[in-house]
C-alpha cells in the first residue's frame, strides 16, 4: 500500500509553474572533485538522487569491450555494507525505485524515494562510489545477465541495424563499437581488469551527483559532506579519440537479419557534435521530416503514396560525432530505390529552397512542447541537469537551450541541409531479411 501511495504522488509530481522555462539550481565542487548540482522543489514529498559517471562505451580498451555497461549491473551487487542481493529490498522497502542506463558517453544511475528517505539515497551513491565489492561471484552473476540482455536484444527485428550503421560510419574513433560489447570479452576478463576499470573510473572526480525535490539545502549539503567527502580523488582521465576523416563518397553496403520479413533501407550521414549549433538544426530537420502523421515523409510516403509502412529521420546526436538517420520499410511491390528517391527528393526541396512560415511555426511550437514535457518532472531535471553538466558542460542549456532552438532561422536549416545531407557524404545502407541459404 505504501509503494502505491508513493507512485500515485509521483504520477503528479509536476514543476510548479512548469512553463515558466527556468529552473533553479546550485552548483559545487567538493575538495574531492565531485560535482553537485541541487534543484529544490519542495512542491510534492519526492526526490531523486542520481549519480552520472562520465564512463561510456568509448573510454573502453578495444579488447576489453562492453566493460561501462556490464558495471551498469556490476555495481548493483552490493557493497562492503550492504549484502550481496539487498541493494533492491533495501529501496523497495522504503517506499523508492531505481535504474541505471548506459550510452557511448556515460553511465546514470538514478534512485526516486519518498523524500524523507534523503540521508537513505545519500548512503547508498557513496556505498557504490566508495565500498562496491567486486569479486568473481558477482561478475560471473552479471556475466549471464549481460549475455542474456545480448541474446534478446540480438532477436529482436532491426535490433542489428544501429551496429551496423555504426561500423560503417566509424573507421577509427571507438562510436564504431557497440555498448553491450562483446562477450568474450567479458568472459576473457580477469578479476584485476574489472578492479582496475572500477578504480580508473567510478571516482568522485569523474562524477557529477544531482539531487532534486523536496529536501532543505542546508540539511542536505551537510549529509554530502558526511557521505562523500571522504572518497579519495581518482586520477585525472586523459581522452584523446582519434578524429574521422569526413566521409566524401557514398558508402554502399547490404546486412542480412534472420529475425525481419521486410527489408529496410536507411541513409545514415555522421554529423558534428550534440554541443554544436549544426546538430540543433539538424534535429530541426529530423522534426521537419518525419515527426508526426502531418510530417512531410509521412505524409508523402505513408498515406499519400502509399509506398511505405514506416518512414524515420532521426538525429542521434553524441558527445563529439553524431550520425544523422533517415529511412524506412517499403510497402508491398515499392522497391527500396523506389523509395530513396522519394526521401531524396525531400531533402533536395529543403536544400533548394526555404520550408515555409507555417512549417517553420509548427516545428518552433514542437520544440517549445518537448522542452516543457522534458522539465516536468523531478526525475526529468535531474536527468538533464546531469547531462548539460556532464556532456555540454553547461548547467544552464537546461533553461537556455530552448533559446538555442528558437533563434534558429529557416535560412539556417537550408543552409546545414546543404552542408551535411548529401549523397557522396553517406552510407547507404540495404537491410534485408535473411534467406536460409545465406
Amino acid at each position: 500500500m505504501k509503494n502505491l501511495i508513493f507512485l500515485s504522488l509521483l504520477s503528479l509530481v509536476y514543476i510548479s509553474n512548469s512553463f515558466s522555462q527556468s529552473v533553479e539550481f546550485e552548483k559545487y565542487t567538493l575538495e574531492n572533485g565531485l560535482d553537485v548540482i541541487l534543484h529544490q522543489d519542495n512542491s510534492t514529498p519526492v526526490i531523486t538522487t542520481s549519480v552520472m559517471y562520465h564512463i561510456g562505451a568509448k573510454d573502453e580498451s578495444p579488447g576489453k569491450t562492453g566493460f561501462a555497461h556490464f558495471f551498469e549491473h556490476l555495481l548493483f551487487e552490493g557493497s562492503e555494507n550492504i549484502e550481496r542481493g539487498q541493494w533492491d529490498v533495501i529501496v523497495n522497502s522504503n517506499g523508492g525505485f531505481f535504474n541505471a542506463n548506459t550510452t557511448a558517453d556515460r553511465t546514470y544511475y538514478y534512485v526516486v524515494f519518498p523524500s524523507n528517505n534523503l540521508e537513505l539515497s545519500l548512503w547508498l551513491e557513496s556505498e557504490r562510489m566508495l565500498n562496491s565489492v567486486i569479486n568473481q561471484i558477482g561478475i560471473d552473476t552479471q556475466k549471464e545477465v549481460v549475455k542474456e540482455e545480448k541474446r534478446r536484444g540480438e532477436n529482436r527485428p532491426y535490433a542489428k541495424l544501429f551496429d551496423i550503421i555504426q561500423e560503417e560510419i566509424f573507421k577509427v574513433h571507438p562510436y564504431k563499437g557497440t555498448v553491450i560489447g562483446e562477450m568474450d570479452h567479458l568472459d576473457s576478463a580477469t578479476l584485476e581488469d574489472f578492479e582496475a576499470f572500477n578504480k580508473k573510473f567510478h571516482v568522485p572526480n569523474n562524477a557529477v551527483l544531482v539531487i532534486a525535490g523536496d529536501f532543505e539545502i542546508a540539511q542536505t549539503k551537510l549529509l554530502i559532506k558526511k557521505y562523500f567527502s571522504s572518497i579519495k580523488r581518482g586520477n585525472e582521465i586523459k581522452r584523446d579519440f582519434p578524429e574521422e576523416n569526413p566521409i566524401t563518397k557514398t558508402i554502399f553496403s547490404e546486412a542480412f537479419d534472420e529475425n525481419i520479413q521486410i527489408p529496410a533501407k536507411i541513409l545514415a550521414y555522421r554529423i558534428p557534435s550534440m554541443k554544436t549549433r549544426e546538430s540543433r538544426v539538424l534535429d530541426m530537420i529530423s522534426t521537419y521530416l518525419s515527426n508526426g502523421e502531418s510530417s512531410v515523409l509521412y505524409k508523402k510516403l505513408v498515406d499519400d503514396k502509399k509506398m511505405a509502412l514506416q518512414v524515420f529521420a532521426s538525429n542521434n546526436s553524441q558527445e563529439d560525432y553524431g550520425i544523422y538517420l533517415i529511412g524506412g520499410l517499403p510497402l508491398g511491390e515499392t522497391s527500396l530505390s523506389d523509395m530513396t528517391l522519394e526521401i531524396d527528393e525531400e531533402i533536395d526541396k529543403i536544400k533548394s529552397a526555404l520550408i515555409s512560415e507555417r512549417d517553420f511555426q509548427k516545428l518552433q511550437n514542437i520544440f517549445e512542447s518537448q522542452y516543457v514535457s522534458s522539465n516536468s518532472t523531478i526525475s526529468g531535471i535531474a536527468n538533464s541537469l546531469a547531462r548539460y553538466h556532464m556532456l555540454y558542460e553547461n548547467v544552464n542549456l537546461i533553461n537556455s537551450e530552448i533559446e538555442i532552438y528558437k533563434s534558429i532561422t529557416r535560412k539556417e536549416i537550408q543552409k546545414v541541409a546543404n552542408k551535411y545531407l548529401n549523397k557522396n557524404q553517406r552510407l547507404e545502407l540495404k537491410y534485408l531479411p535473411k534467406k536460409n541459404n545465406q
